[in-house]
Formats: C-alpha cells, structure tokens, sequence
C-alpha cells in the first residue's frame, strides 16, 4: 500500500468514527428524550442527517447502538484492568477497576438514565446478554496473564479466567439493577462491595 493509499484509508477511518460516534450521540439523546420504543430508525436517520440505507451501514438495529456503547465501556475496563499493579490477585484488581467505574457514575444523570432505559425495556434486556459475553471476552485475556504465574494447564487457565469475569460482570449487573430500582438513591459502590463480598469464595483467585 502507498503512502497516499494509507493516509486515504486513515482518513476514511476517522470519517467512518466521526459518523459512527455522532449517530450514536443523536440516537442516545432521541431515545432518552422521547423513548427507546418510540424512536424509529427513520428518526434516527432524519435526526442524523443520514438516508435510513446509510444507517444500516453501521448498525443492524437501533439495540446495537445502546449495547455498542456499553461495551465500549468493557473495552475502558479492560484497559484499567491491565493497569492495575502486577502484585494485586486477580480478583482483588477486578474489585478495584469495578468500584472506579462506579466512582464515576455515581451521580451521572445519564448514566441512570440509560441503565432505566435498558432495564425497562425488554428488547435491550434480552440483548444484556451478548454484553455479559462482550465484557468476559475483554476481560479475559488479562485474567488469565494474572493467573498463570500459578503455572496451571491452559485449559484450566481459561476457565479460571472466565469464571472470574463471569462473576464480576454479574457483581456489576446485580449491583447496577439495584441502583437503577433505587434511582440512584444508594451509591452503586457501596451496592457493589457488598456483590463482590457475596463472592467471598473467589477472593484466593
């Protein structure tokens, strides 16, 4: 590839991101203002300044565009995982990148809206799911790095690895629906120390 063929490519990326984040700002702002059900595509679209084709070029459902989001913030965890000091166990530093994370939403009104909107809505619900799968997908990898200074067999590391993530992301989501009920009432940390107590068995991980 030329020079002139990488930079065209590296601008078409950032174009492509620059749409992408800016349909996803309109839909979230149109979904929280007038309802996930009631906003359509077309809303979207028009709203976007965009043909309802060119919607479907980066999202296949208006879901996509709520649950995207969302693992974008699995994709900041991990990252925050993978910073966190070498000499912290496993799940102590999956504790510590968690209870940061609530740090930050505590008292962010958009944030307890979008969590209302997804509890609220059986479609995004449902869709929790391939987030769960997202956010152990991401996490994973660190985990198991972690975890293989104990030299355990590949097989077991993964699992090991997975079992953790598992656990945490259900630590966030049970905490996160309390939140939600309490609308923002209880501070999500202070829901979340007492899921990852509840996971009083993993602490030797």
């Amino acid at each position: 590839m030329t020079p002139a063929e990488k930079s065209a490519e590296r601008l078409w990326t950032r174009s492509r991101r620059a749409a992408y984040a800016e349909i996803t700002d309109v839909a979230m702002g149109l979904f929280l203002s007038e309802g996930f059900d009631a906003t359509t595509i077309d809303d979207i679209a028009r709203a976007s300044g965009i043909s309802r084709r060119s919607f479907f070029r980066y999202f296949g459902t208006k879901e996509d565009i709520v649950v995207d989001e969302l693992v974008q913030e699995g994709e900041k965890a991990a990252r925050a995982l993978e910073a966190r000091p070498d000499s912290e166990p496993p799940w102590a530093a999956l504790r510590a990148v968690v209870l940061d994370i609530a740090g930050a939403v505590q008292g962010d009104e958009r944030m307890l809206a979008v969590s209302t909107m997804m509890y609220e809505t059986p479609s995004l619900r449902s869709r929790c799911i391939e987030k769960h799968l997202r956010w152990q997908e991401q996490l994973a990898p660190e985990l198991r790095r972690r975890l293989s200074r104990g030299h355990a067999e590949a097989l077991e590391l993964d699992v090991r690895a997975r079992s953790l993530a598992a656990c945490a992301v259900a630590c966030w989501d049970s905490a996160g629906e309390a939140w939600t009920r309490a609308e923002g009432g209880v501070p999500l940390a202070e829901l979340l120390e007492a899921a990852f107590d509840a996971v009083g068995a993993a602490d030797g991980a």
